[in-house]
């Protein structure tokens, strides 16, 4: 997970604070191609109160509406890659021209039937987590695959049934945490939560996590953490932690909801027990789309009984004379179990070996259409290279935000200023009582991010398609709107003062 640490840029640089600066950048950047391959919305389309760009409504005005928005909200919402729309098309022209036929029909032109779709996403996306395709399976939602996951890998004991999760973790996982003790009838104190050393930062050392599992290692059945956190956009060192905490004898799974295609993961050589992602935000697949989930191969056997039993798992097929298998058990569903049976309705299941065999329900064709046209964008680089580029698109973010022109700046940064603790996102904290001020001048100047009351705006240039010119334009905006919240504010006090003042008076 290490990165060289060296200068990128020369803050002295009397040009670095410069468009052109930023420009330059751009041009010398060798995956700039690839923010063609997005549709990123004009200024004017944000504020079109019609269905569809603005540009087919009556009152579009180019010479004030048709200037590319600045979208750094990637890790909320992922663009719409052009192909998506044209890869949509090709499976409502599937579903009307053949109907069921859909399923089972090799095309000539387009995409695999629906019957191999998630079979025709492994190979990319087992590239994007660092994972064996047998490993990585596109179905569900983050929610669903995180209870699905912890219905199998949650096996609470009298002596060892604890939850360890982070303490500011995502609602999703809190959640999902709190019912399956719940559902094991254990109390919420079971949850243990791993809070930051000093209030005023969210920054968790490794170390303080590691020390949080040794302390509770006797009694905790499963750690699940996120691989980076939504709030502070933390980068955690999930080989590390991982190795720890197997080392004694704790089960570790990872929400990689911000992780996933944002930074290079190695899943399967940092022996992850099981991981859940969505698609949505890095990855551009659309708003709550299908998910994701990985199981190491280790855990996605499907063996043969010996005649004697005496191994691990769920034995299936207790008939006299028919075959035993063993395998993890999980919440089985009809799309798990194996293909070529698939459809002899004879209520047999045999998980279908690796991350597959965890699947419920046929998948929604359409999601998959959706991010299959994401992850054939991905196919145009590697991980390796959109990092890369990340480092320098957040550095410069970083070096250009501490460049505050006005004195002392009404912010501070609470990601990790060590680019290997962090992904694309950088957290701003804003002074008291500055948000919403700032967040309307953001937004009627087109410049899309997003927000965590009270007090903290989350930035996250993605290298796909965001530029330096992004993120100049973003800190210009950002940093002019600050000083005008700020007089604004010191206005209203001054103003309160005054009332107050007379009231005194009288």
């Amino acid at each position: 997970m290490a990165f060289e640490k060296r200068p990128l840029f020369d803050v002295h640089d009397p040009a670095f604070h410069t468009e052109q600066f930023a420009v330059g950048e751009d041009a010398k950047d060798a995956l700039r191609h690839l923010r063609s391959e997005f549709i990123i919305p004009t200024k004017g389309d944000l504020k079109n109160k019609h269905f569809g760009p603005a540009a087919n409504t009556n009152n579009y005005s180019p010479t004030t509406n048709s200037e590319p928005c600045t979208y750094l909200c990637g890790n909320s919402l992922g663009l719409q890659p052009r192909r998506t729309s044209e890869y949509i098309k090709r499976y409502l022209d599937t579903w009307a021209s053949k109907g069921v036929y859909g399923h089972f029909k090799e095309l000539e032109e387009g995409l695999p039937p629906w019957l191999h779709i998630d079979d025709a996403v492994k190979e990319q996306t087992a590239k994007i987590v660092g994972a064996l395709p047998s490993e990585v399976v596109v179905m569900e939602t983050l929610t669903a695959n995180l209870h699905l996951l912890l219905a199998s890998f949650y096996k609470p004991t009298k002596d060892r049934y604890k939850i360890i999760i982070e303490g500011k973790a995502f609602p999703s996982d809190y959640y999902a945490a709190i019912s399956q003790l719940a559902l094991h009838n254990l109390p919420s104190s079971a949850l243990i939560t791993i809070t930051p050393s000093s209030p005023d930062s969210p920054y968790l050392s490794t170390e303080h996590i590691l020390s949080v599992i040794s302390q509770h290692h006797a009694s905790t059945a499963l750690v699940l953490l996120p691989g980076i956190q939504f709030y502070s956009g933390q980068f955690f060192q999930i080989d590390i932690i991982t190795r720890h905490a197997q080392s004694l004898g704790i089960t570790v799974g990872w929400d990689l909801a911000h992780a996933m295609g944002n930074v290079p993961l190695h899943l399967h050589d940092w022996n992850v027990d099981f991981a859940a992602w969505c698609n949505y935000k890095y990855m551009n697949g659309g708003p709550g789309v299908i998910g994701g989930l990985f199981v190491h191969e280790r855990h996605g056997r499907v063996d043969t009984a010996s005649p004697n039993g005496g191994s691990e798992g769920l034995v299936n097929g207790t008939i006299e004379g028919e075959e035993q298998l063993i395998y993890r058990p999980r919440l089985s569903g009809w799309w798990g179990s194996d293909k070529s049976a698939r459809f002899r309705m004879d209520n047999k299941f045999v998980p279908i070996p690796g991350a597959s065999g965890f699947q419920l329900s046929n998948p929604s064709a359409l999601d998959m259409t959706a991010v299959t046209a994401s992850l054939d964008v991905f196919a145009m680089t590697s991980m390796q290279e959109l990092r890369e580029k990340s480092l320098k698109l957040t550095a410069y973010l970083e070096l250009r935000l501490q460049q505050y022109p006005d004195g002392k700046a009404p912010y501070r940064i609470i990601t990790p200023l060590n680019p290997n603790e962090r992904g694309a996102q950088l957290s701003v904290r804003l002074e008291p009582c500055l948000l919403d001020a700032v967040m309307e001048i953001l937004e009627e100047e087109g410049v899309v991010v997003d927000e965590r009351r009270p007090d903290v705006v989350r930035v996250a240039p993605a290298p796909l398609y965001n530029s330096f010119l992004d993120v100049h334009n973003f800190v210009t905006i950002f940093q002019r709107a600050c000083k005008k919240a700020k007089k604004g504010l010191a206005e209203t006090e001054e103003s309160v003062m005054v009332e107050n003042g007379k009231d005194l008076h009288h």
